[in-house]
């Protein structure tokens, strides 16, 4: 069996293949638990992140805030605005605008508002983020669906209306872009 150099050579090749995976099948060093732990500690990130971006929204959007809730809606447009023009394409802004626009009655235009942060940034339909704004959305969409709403004049823009409202109602359900 052994004749030649040839055959000792192959013996020995295959002899340290496979003492080479009993010692991998022995000496596993659990990477499995490793990469648990390490998914573990991508959602604590993620979540990490997420709280920190809140606080850093809540931070930025203090004075917007807080015209709204004295009730003077014009001015917070405008500090919204100023504050927008720092961080362009910031859904929060979007967000809120749609919400101050709401309070003012201004329906087509908080929807468009809606949708503009919805595409942006998904999070504000998400019922686990602590950015979510999931009631308000709901409200408008269930109001503004209804056939006797009056608050809009013109055919087109009754159009446009229902086709933001149609865009949040998908995204409440769970749809995507």
């Amino acid at each position: 069996m052994f004749s030649d150099s040839t055959d000792k050579l192959i013996a020995a090749f295959l002899l340290a293949t496979a003492a080479g995976l009993v010692g991998v099948l022995l000496f596993d060093t659990g990477d499995r638990a490793g990469s648990r732990a390490s998914r573990t500690d991508k959602a604590m990130e993620r979540q990490i992140a997420s709280r920190a971006r809140a606080a850093l929204l809540q931070q930025l959007y203090a004075p917007v805030d807080e015209l709204r809730a004295a009730g003077q809606f014009q001015a917070a447009l405008l500090k919204l605005d100023e504050v927008g023009r720092s961080y362009p394409g910031e859904a929060h802004g979007s967000i809120l605008q749609g919400e101050i626009l709401l309070h003012m009655g201004a329906v087509n235009e908080a929807a468009a508002s809606f949708v503009r942060g919805v595409k942006l940034n998904g999070e504000y339909v998400d019922r686990k983020s602590p950015l979510s704004r999931r009631q308000q959305i709901e409200k408008l969409v269930q109001e503004g669906l209804k056939p006797a709403s009056g608050s809009v004049t013109s055919a087109s823009s009754r159009a446009a209306l229902q086709k933001d409202l149609f865009y949040l109602q998908s995204r409440l359900a769970g749809g995507c872009e």
